[in-house]
């Protein structure tokens, strides 16, 4: 990866121009795509497999009437008035007659209609007439809502009242964006120049993030004309394509500049920038799509599309950062170039903040860990009071009229009656449907828990009923949830007394559906984020501890994300200041959006930190020093990093819809924890505690575990040998040693410069395992070895190319098969058990193949090297493995 990202980064930079216009026609090309195909969103949440949806789907077609959303009018007489009266009569009257003959309204009841029930307050003061919709929310028309708005300010001045009209069809769940959310912007441009003090590298990350951001919401909105998109999905990426692509840019930057300020040239200053921290970008970026592609694990497809969205978003930030930044780089060239610092002569350097706070976290690092286990453990306590549920009216803001008149029906009629709940019925097999509804809805409304039946009716073809249950608490109480399990215990009762098959439905009962399916995931989907950031953090690492601990700080950054956003959303603390219009829950999907999105920006910092106390302990071996160093070296980025991310999810807080807003806090909240609590203060103390044992690595499990390299370690080691050997070489090798599984050295030592047109035996213990491994065919080498100019093992493959692998004692004819791979390009022939070529003839087919080989070498292995003599040329170089180490020259 980070030899590919070095060719990538130093490709971008001189052909800075094209790489700038692709991306620029990419946006052009995505926004005119955006603005001719996009259908709008779709915030219609639907849980497939549930009964709730099944019932629903299946009275979209048998009863259509209450299949769509819906809208309410209100009328509310002063005090000490009533609804009823003649005059407030007639005008209600003369309004349904209106209502009926506006588009997309289904069906229009007086609330004085004879059949009608519980449509007037208790307290007389107040009618509301319910409109049901024949389109879903998403496709009510601004006319339809206009002339909603008319009829109703025409009935309050008939009724001399005044009249509330909303519900669901005036709904605005479309979240979008404010200057509010710029501020963020404005914080991380402030930090940036705090930490570059120049300008230009400053608007740099912005300019990149702002950038791909653009390019994958217009994608976004594009791809509405294939799937259903939700309002959410492209906020969602907005906030992540933010915060990611401004710290991957920052990253990149941060590195090219501490090579300028070490003197680096320019292009090559960005080759390796891109390759290392590059490298960690894509690391980084790879377990945050991991975690959001993870979403899937509900089985809810809003969600699914949600999480794809926003990985999408999240890759195009990867690419605009490996790609865009190289490119900018170069055009700025030297201008980025740090200036040489200067200090006053006789005075003493000051002890950077980061090295006084880890040295303060290292101190006493038991009572360190003790503190911050136990600040987090209590932080998390209100997270157990969490209550997941859909947005609806009651979200809005006040003062629209949908959050309007969700109060003014809460008022005078009770919260239940914005929460009402659909009992279908089956009454095809029943000779008496009438009857038999009646039955049941009398039977409903005597369980505990419901405050009215106002409807229960069959439809037009006798085959289905429906009955409209209130529930006497809201919608999102724990009351209401138990009165539709209530309703579902029913159903076999209903099925044994009147022979009806039930099922309970509608928007509520739909929310409590998702919730359920949604809390059910939360545990298998922690499972999967926690045992692929173990995995992950070991290939990187090369440790058990370092897994296990960042596993257990991402638990710790989670819980006291939850009770953070419990104690201010669901408890109400702190709710004005925050502009919080609705407590008592938090949407549904919020934990497991939050523990896939914090999990992929806590490992980026796990990974920034440690790789650089990880580099400092392989070189030095102490760990206390590399904890120190490596923090140091890593703590002034990692902190930028963190509050550009904490500053963009913030910034969504004031002005966020109710979709957005507990979404943002918990993300600002959730990264702020992990980033300054858990990666900079508990970690440097775990590792203190555990000594050399963090870096422990069992040798079986390194062997069979693969290795990601995530600080471009490999692409270091290449440019260390750039120019080594020095002389051209087909094969060259200082300190070779391959171990097998169990860590037992096979041969160990091993130097080797095998130059053009000469050939080398080897035999001993291990003979055919190093022929292996000067082929390129084993992964595990430790030392420095070059095949054919490639470096092994970070390209193992290109050297396979050039080296063939010739089985003697299984090949029909050596001689053959190696001169067709000289013909193919193969600058080494490698002959397992040459020995064991006995025919005449063949050994002189190969005797004078390898007394001729021009351009290419010959390694061969054999039992008993006096059985050769005929067949190798004068100048053979002998290796013998017996000896505890071996070179030849």
């Amino acid at each position: 990866m980070s030899s590919f990202l070095y060719r990538l980064g130093g490709k971008a930079a001189r052909a800075r121009s094209l790489v700038l216009g692709a991306w620029v026609l990419a946006l052009a090309l995505a926004g005119g795509a955006m603005g001719l195909l996009q259908q709008g969103t779709d915030d219609a949440f639907t849980i497939p497999g549930s009964e709730s949806q099944d019932a629903l789907d299946h009275l979209s077609h048998v009863f259509p009437e209450v299949s769509g959303t819906s809208a309410r009018l209100v009328i509310v007489l002063p005090e000490g008035s009533r609804a009823d009266t003649p005059t407030v009569r007639r005008a209600v009257d003369e309004a349904v007659r209106d209502l009926e003959r506006v588009a997309q309204v289904a069906v229009v009841t007086s609330p004085f209609g004879k059949d009608v029930k519980n449509a007037v307050s208790p307290d007389g003061r107040a009618a509301m007439i319910a409109l049901p919709l024949d389109v879903p929310q998403a496709e009510t028309t601004p006319e339809t809502r206009q002339r909603l708005q008319e009829i109703g300010a025409e009935l309050a001045k008939d009724a001399d009242a005044k009249v509330y009209v909303g519900g669901d069809a005036f709904s605005n769940p479309v979240p979008g964006l404010t200057p509010t959310e710029g501020i963020g912007l404005v914080i991380a441009f402030l930090t940036l120049f705090l930490v570059f003090r120049s300008l230009m590298a400053a608007v740099m990350p912005l300019a990149t993030a702002v950038f791909g951001v653009g390019v994958a919401v217009a994608l976004i909105f594009m791809a509405t004309v294939f799937t259903p998109i939700s309002s959410t999905a492209p906020m969602l990426a907005v906030m992540l394509g933010l915060a990611v692509g401004i710290d991957y840019a920052l990253f990149i930057l941060s590195r090219h500049r501490d090579q300028l300020r070490e003197g680096l040239a320019v292009e090559e200053s960005i080759a390796r920038a891109t390759a290392t921290a590059g490298s960690a970008v894509v690391f980084a970026g790879l377990t945050v799509v991991i975690a959001l592609l993870g979403l899937a694990v509900a089985g809810i497809p809003f969600l699914t599309t949600m999480g794809v969205a926003a990985a999408f978003a999240v890759c195009v930030g990867v690419a605009v950062a490996v790609t865009a930044t190289p490119a900018l780089l170069a055009l700025t060239g030297e201008r980025l170039r740090p200036k040489p610092g200067r200090r006053r002569p006789g005075r003493k350097a000051r002890v950077p903040l980061s090295r006084r706070w880890v040295r303060l976290a290292t101190r006493r690092p038991l009572l360190t860990v003790a503190v911050v286990v136990a600040a987090l453990g209590l932080c998390a306590i209100p997270a157990a009071d969490l209550r997941l549920a859909l947005p609806n009216s009651g979200t809005e803001e006040h003062g629209t009229p949908a959050r309007d008149t969700f109060d003014i029906i809460a008022e005078h009629f009770g919260p239940g009656y914005n929460a009402p709940l659909i009992v279908s019925v089956d009454v095809l097999n029943s000779t008496d449907p009438v009857g038999v509804t009646k039955d049941i809805a009398a039977e409903i409304e005597r369980l505990d828990g419901v405050a009215a039946v106002p409807v229960a009716t069959p439809n037009r073809k006798g085959d289905t009923a429906i009955i409209q249950v209130v529930p006497d608490s809201a919608g999102d109480s724990p009351g209401t949830e138990a009165l539709v399990q209530r309703l579902r215990d029913q159903a076999p009762r209903f099925q044994r007394d009147h022979g009806v098959t039930t099922a309970v439905t509608g928007f509520t009962a739909v929310g409590i559906d998702v919730s359920d399916r949604l809390a059910g995931a939360l545990v298998p989907f922690g499972l999967v984020v926690v045992g692929l950031s173990l995995v992950l953090l070991a290939m990187v690492f090369r440790s058990i501890a370092v897994p296990i601990k960042a596993a257990l700080g991402y638990l710790l950054s989670v819980g006291a994300a939850f009770g953070a956003t419990s104690f201010v959303f669901q408890q109400g603390h702190l709710a004005q200041a925050f502009g919080v219009q609705h407590t008592g829950s938090v949407i549904s999907f919020l934990p497991i959006i939050l523990m896939g999105v914090l999990f992929g920006l806590a490992m980026d910092y796990e990974v920034f930190l440690l790789s650089r106390m990880r580099e400092d302990y392989v070189h030095h071996g102490d760990p206390h020093r590399a904890i120190e160093s490596g923090f140091v070296s890593a703590a002034a980025v990692v902190v930028a990093a963190a509050v550009i991310m904490f500053a963009v999810f913030a910034a969504f807080v004031p002005e966020g819809s109710a979709t957005i807003k507990p979404i943002a806090f918990s993300l600002a909240v959730g990264v702020f924890v992990d980033a300054f609590v858990v990666r900079m203060t508990l970690v440097p103390a775990v590792l203190a505690l555990l000594g050399h044992r963090a870096w422990w690595l069992p040798g079986r499990l390194a062997r069979r575990l693969p290795v990601f390299d995530a600080e471009g370690e490999g692409l270091t080691h290449e440019l260390r040998l750039a120019g080594w050997p020095g002389a051209p070489e087909v094969v060259s090798a200082e300190g070779l040693t391959v171990r097998d599984d169990r860590g037992r050295p096979v041969f160990s030592g091993v130097t080797v410069h095998l130059p053009a047109g000469h050939a080398l035996l080897v035999h001993g213990p291990g003979a055919s395992a190093l022929l292996h491994t000067l082929a390129g065919r084993v992964a595990k080498v430790e030392g420095d070895l070059k095949v054919g100019g490639h470096l092994v093992p970070q390209h193992a493959r290109a050297a396979r190319r050039v080296a063939a692998l010739i089985p003697c004692r299984t090949s029909h004819d050596p001689a053959a098969e190696a001169t067709a791979a000289l013909a193919d390009g193969a600058r080494l022939l490698v002959l397992e058990d040459l020995d064991a070529v006995v025919h005449p003839r063949r050994r002189a087919a190969l005797a004078r193949l390898l007394a001729g080989l021009g351009p290419a070498a010959a390694v061969a292995s054999c039992h008993d090297p006096a059985l050769l003599r005929d067949l190798l040329p004068p100048g053979t170089t002998d290796l013998s493995l017996d000896r505890t180490s071996a070179g030849v020259r």
